[in-house]
């Protein structure tokens, strides 16, 4: 059984919810990423930013970079666990449309699953599934 341990990007940095929306830009620039994880004053995930939050939600809307990113939150953080399979990874992706995905030990950010991981990981019939659920408007 392949583990999101196992596919995960390590070391993902987050942003915290005070920081603003250029700080999340610049932050996603210099790791060369697409998603951060949103943490609060307490490093717990409050939810997840992505570059297209800050086009469609900031910049979209004449909202400047000082916009707080902790305001980005959609609601509860949809996380997985580290010792989850990469199947779990696929259904936790499917059910809430999401193509990045924290990864936690306990309580402990460790790292970043994407869309592309569970690509390589599993066989291409559900793959296929998956980027087909994503896509449905």
């Amino acid at each position: 059984m392949t583990t999101a341990r196992e596919i995960m990007t390590p070391g993902a940095e987050c942003v915290q919810t005070t920081d603003t929306a250029g700080d999340a830009a610049r932050t996603m620039t210099r790791l060369g990423v697409g998603a951060l994880p949103i943490c609060g004053p307490d490093n717990k995930i409050k939810g997840v930013v992505t570059d297209r939050d800050l086009v469609v939600k900031v910049f979209g809307q004449n909202r400047d970079a000082g916009f707080v990113a902790g305001d980005l939150n959609q609601g509860e953080a949809v996380t997985i666990g580290a010792d989850d399979s990469a199947e779990e990874i696929l259904a936790t992706m499917t059910t809430h449309r999401v193509r990045r995905l924290p990864v936690i030990d306990g309580d402990r950010l460790v790292g970043m699953v994407a869309l592309a991981d569970v690509a390589r990981a599993l066989p291409n019939p559900q793959v296929g599934e998956l980027v087909e659920a994503l896509s449905a408007e």
